[in-house]
C-alpha cells in the first residue's frame, strides 16, 4: 500500500510539472492552445497570468516531491498537505473554468490521498 501510495503521489507531482510547462512556457504554443483551448490572440494577452499560475503548480509539485523524500511524520504531513491544497485548486477551477479540471487534479489528489492516509 505504501508503495502504491508513493506512485500515486508521484503522478500528482508529474501531471503538476507538466502543467507548470504547458502553462509557463508552452502557453503560447500550439500544444499550449490546444491543451487550454484558447486562440492565439488570447494567448498572447494572458501569457503573463499563464506564468504566474504555472509557477503555483510548480509550487504544489515542488510540495509533493518534498513529501516524497522527507522522512516521517513530516512526510506524512506535508504529502496530506499539498495533496489537500491539489484537491481544493481542482475543486476551485472545476467550478470557475471547466469540469475537466475536477478530473484532472482532484480525483487523482484525493485518491492519493487516500491511500496516504490507508499506508499509514
Amino acid at each position: 500500500m505504501h508503495i502504491a501510495a508513493q506512485v500515486l503521489v508521484g503522478l500528482v507531482a508529474a501531471i503538476h510539472v507538466y502543467i507548470l510547462v504547458l502553462e509557463a512556457f508552452l502557453w503560447r504554443a500550439p500544444l499550449g492552445r490546444k491543451v487550454f483551448k484558447t486562440d492565439a490572440d488570447f494567448a498572447a494577452k494572458s501569457a503573463t497570468l499563464a506564468a504566474n499560475q504555472g509557477l503555483y503548480n510548480g509550487f504544489l509539485a515542488a510540495g509533493l516531491v518534498w513529501g516524497l523524500v522527507a522522512s516521517d511524520p513530516i512526510g506524512f504531513q506535508v504529502k496530506l498537505f499539498f495533496l489537500a491544497c491539489v484537491a481544493v485548486a481542482g475543486i476551485v477551477g472545476a467550478l470557475t473554468v471547466s469540469s475537466r479540471i475536477f478530473f484532472v487534479q482532484t480525483v487523482p489528489a484525493l485518491i492519493a490521498g487516500s491511500l496516504v492516509l490507508l499506508a499509514h
